[in-house]
C-alpha cells in the first residue's frame, strides 16, 4: 500500500481540498480561520501550504465569519459549504452561537475548534476547561448539541473515519447541518503514514429519495378529497432546486400557495397563484386562504410557530395537514400525513396522480386589493417626519431591480419584509431560524462571495449593527462589494413594540428608556467609514433610492444610514403569536392583555 507522510492537519486539509460536488467544484470552498495558540501551529502551517487549492480568509470574530460561511452555505442551496477554525477556549466557544444557527436552519457548515492536549502533558493548557468529574470534558462539548455530527480528533488516524462521517451529514438532505471536529492541539501536529488512496477525489452527491408508494398514494387521495387546498412552501423546495416544479405543480392544478421565510424567493411575487407569506408575519390574503383551507399541503417545511400563527392560523373545522419532506421528523409533526421524499420528486409523482384535477379559482381579487393596500405603506411619507421601516422598505424595492437580494436576520426587518417585500425568484435571504443579531453584516458578505452577480442588499436596524458589525472591515479588505441600509431607531424597537403589545412599560429597550447616566448619540458613518467601507447618512427616502443607486457601482461595501420612527410596525398583515402574557400584574394594562392572551391561546390547536 502506498502511503504518504503528513501530519494530521495537512491530511485534513489535503482530504478536504479534493471533496467535489457534481458540478465540479469544491465542496469546502475555503476555510475562516482566526488563530490561537491551539490552532496556529498545526492548522495553520497546513492552510499556509494549501492555500493555493484551498484558500484562508481572516475573520475578525468566530462568531461572525462562522455566520459568513452559514450564509454561503444557504446562498449555495447546501450545494457548498464552507470551514471555520479557532484556537480553544473563547475562540471556540463563540462559534457556538454560529453553530446553533447552522443546527436549526439545516445547513453545512465544518466547524474546526482547537482542543486541548490528547496526551494531557501540560494540563490545564492555556485557556483549558476543566471539569472537576469528568477528564474527558472540555470547551468544545458545547457544541454537541448544536451539531449534527461531533468527533474528537485526538489520534491522527481518527480522520479516516471522521472526515467521510463529516461530509456524509453535510451532503444528506435528511440530516444536513453544522459537524464540528474538536482538533486536539498536539494531534495537529502528529505524523501519520496515510493511505494515497485517501486523498484521491471524490465527487458527493446529492440523494432525491423516492417516496414511498403508500404514503404517495394516501397524499394524492387527500388532495383529490380536499375543496380548498393551499400550498405552504418552506426552504426544502429551494434545497430540492425545486422552484419550476412547484410553480408547475400550482398551475396545472389551480392550488394557491404561500412561502415561509425561508422558502421566500422561491417564486416570484407576480404570479398570480402567489398570495405572499403566512402567520404572525402574512399577508392579509394569505391568511385569508390559510384560514379557510381544508388541506393545508407543506412542502419542506418545519412549520415554525411564526408560520402557524402559534397554531391558529390553519383554522379550517377539520383541516388537515399533508407534509411532503426530506426527514421523517418534519414530515410527522401535528399529526400531519407524511411523506417523507425529496420535493421534486414528490410533486411530479403526486401531479400524476392528479392527472386532470384542478380547483376552484382563489380570490384574486384580495390578492389585488392586498397589493393596493400595501403600495400605500411603501409609498414615500409627505412631511418631514421620521419614515417607518415600511416606507424604508418601499424606497429600497424601488431603487432595486430582478438581481437584487434582500436579506436580514432579526429585529423589526424580517416580519417587515416577509409581509411587504415582492422577492423576485431567488431575491431573498432570511436567518429566521434563530434570527440571530449580527448575523446580516457577515450574512451579507457570504451571500455576496456565493452569488457574486447578485446585488446585496443587507436591511440592518441599529441594534443589529451593534451586535456585530466587524466583518465590515473583512469585506473591505477582500472587496467584497454588498449595500448595508441601516436604520436607526435608537434602540430595540421591535421588541418596544412588543412589550408594549404584552401590556409592559416601555423600558430597558429603546435608549431613552434604558439607564443610562450620558445621552449617547452613535456616529454610524464614522463607524462605518473608520473600517473602510463607503458610509453616508441620509435625511429622507428620496435620498435613500439615490444613493441606493450609487452603490451599485461600488467595489467594497457601502453603509447607508437612515434614520426611522421607533413606533409603527408594518400596519398591514399578521396574526396572533404565542408570547406568554404574566397571570399577575400591577399592571391592568398586562391584565386586559393577559385575557386577550387566553382567549387566543384557547383557539390553539395542540395536535401530537
Amino acid at each position: 500500500m502506498t502511503t504518504i507522510r503528513l501530519t494530521a492537519a495537512q491530511a485534513m486539509m489535503k482530504w478536504l481540498s479534493v471533496q467535489m460536488t457534481e458540478e465540479g467544484q469544491r465542496f469546502i470552498e475555503g476555510v475562516w480561520a482566526i488563530f490561537g495558540h491551539g490552532n496556529v501551529a498545526g492548522i495553520g502551517e497546513a492552510l499556509y501550504h494549501t492555500q493555493d487549492v484551498l484558500p484562508t480568509w481572516r475573520g475578525q470574530n468566530e462568531q461572525t465569519m462562522a455566520h459568513a460561511a452559514i450564509a454561503y452555505a444557504k446562498a449555495s442551496g447546501r450545494r457548498r459549504a464552507m470551514a471555520v477554525t479557532s484556537s480553544i477556549g473563547p475562540g471556540a466557544t463563540n462559534m457556538v452561537t454560529a453553530a446553533a444557527v447552522a443546527h436549526v436552519n439545516r445547513l453545512p457548515v465544518l466547524f474546526i475548534p482547537g482542543d486541548v492536549f490528547s496526551n494531557r502533558a501540560p494540563d490545564p493548557v492555556l485557556q483549558q476547561i476543566e471539569d472537576f468529574d469528568d477528564g474527558t470534558i472540555s470547551a468544545n462539548d458545547c457544541f454537541k448539541p448544536v451539531s449534527r455530527y461531533f468527533d474528537r480528533i485526538s489520534r491522527p488516524e481518527h480522520l479516516l473515519t471522521a472526515l467521510p462521517r463529516a461530509m456524509r451529514v453535510m451532503t444528506d438532505p435528511a440530516n444536513c447541518g453544522p459537524v464540528t471536529l474538536a482538533f486536539c492541539q498536539d494531534t495537529q501536529a502528529a505524523a501519520y503514514d496515510y493511505p494515497a488512496s485517501f486523498f484521491e477525489p471524490k465527487v458527493w452527491y446529492i440523494r432525491r429519495p423516492e417516496p414511498d408508494q403508500r404514503e404517495l398514494e394516501a397524499a394524492v387521495a387527500a388532495i383529490k378529497a380536499a375543496k380548498n387546498p393551499l400550498i405552504l412552501v418552506g426552504g426544502g423546495v429551494i434545497y430540492a432546486q425545486a422552484e419550476a416544479d412547484l410553480l408547475a405543480f400550482a398551475k396545472r392544478h389551480n392550488i394557491p400557495f404561500v412561502e415561509t421565510q425561508a422558502g421566500k424567493g422561491a417564486i416570484d411575487w407576480e404570479e398570480a397563484l402567489h398570495f405572499g407569506s403566512p402567520g404572525v408575519t402574512g399577508t392579509g390574503c394569505g391568511n385569508a386562504l390559510a384560514a379557510k383551507a381544508d388541506l393545508v399541503i407543506g412542502v419542506g417545511t418545519r412549520f415554525q410557530d411564526f408560520t402557524t400563527g402559534s397554531w391558529t392560523v390553519f383554522s379550517a373545522p377539520g383541516r388537515k395537514l399533508l407534509s411532503i419532506n426530506i426527514h421523517g421528523y418534519d414530515a410527522e409533526k401535528r399529526g400531519a400525513q407524511p411523506l417523507v421524499s425529496d420535493a421534486k420528486v414528490a410533486l411530479a409523482k403526486i401531479s400524476a396522480g392528479l392527472g386532470t384535477t384542478r380547483f376552484a379559482d382563489p380570490d384574486f381579487a384580495a390578492r389585488d386589493a392586498w397589493f393596493a393596500t400595501t403600495d400605500a405603506l411603501l409609498a414615500a411619507p409627505e412631511g418631514n417626519g421620521l419614515p417607518s421601516d415600511a416606507q424604508v422598505i418601499g424606497a429600497v424595492a424601488r431603487a432595486t431591480g430582478k438581481q437584487s437580494l434582500v436579506m436580514s436576520a432579526a429585529g423589526t426587518m424580517p416580519g417587515a419584509l416577509h409581509v411587504l417585500w415582492r422577492a423576485a425568484a431567488g431575491g431573498y435571504h432570511m436567518e429566521y431560524g434563530f434570527s440571530c443579531m449580527g448575523y446580516e453584516i457577515a450574512g451579507a458578505m457570504g451571500i455576496k462571495l456565493a452569488q457574486p452577480d447578485r446585488d446585496v442588499v443587507c436591511m440592518v436596524g441599529d441594534g443589529s449593527y451593534m451586535m456585530a458589525n466587524s466583518e465590515l472591515a473583512t469585506a473591505v479588505m477582500m472587496a467584497v462589494p454588498f449595500t448595508i441600509v441601516l436604520t436607526d431607531n435608537r434602540g430595540y424597537g421591535c421588541i418596544n413594540r412588543l412589550q408594549q403589545g404584552c401590556g409592559g412599560a416601555p423600558f430597558n429597550n429603546l435608549l431613552d428608556d434604558s439607564y443610562q447616566v450620558n445621552a449617547l448619540h452613535i456616529d454610524f458613518v464614522a463607524h462605518a467609514a473608520s473600517m473602510g467601507a463607503i458610509a453616508k447618512k441620509v435625511g429622507s427616502v428620496a435620498e435613500l433610492e439615490a444613493a441606493m443607486a450609487e452603490a451599485k457601482s461600488a467595489t467594497i461595501p457601502t453603509v447607508i444610514l437612515i434614520d426611522t420612527d421607533p413606533a409603527p410596525g408594518t400596519g398591514a398583515g399578521g396574526t396572533w403569536w404565542d408570547v406568554a402574557v404574566p397571570e399577575v400584574s400591577e399592571r391592568a394594562e398586562v391584565r386586559a392583555k393577559r385575557a386577550d392572551y387566553e382567549q387566543n391561546t384557547a383557539r390553539q390547536w395542540l395536535g401530537n
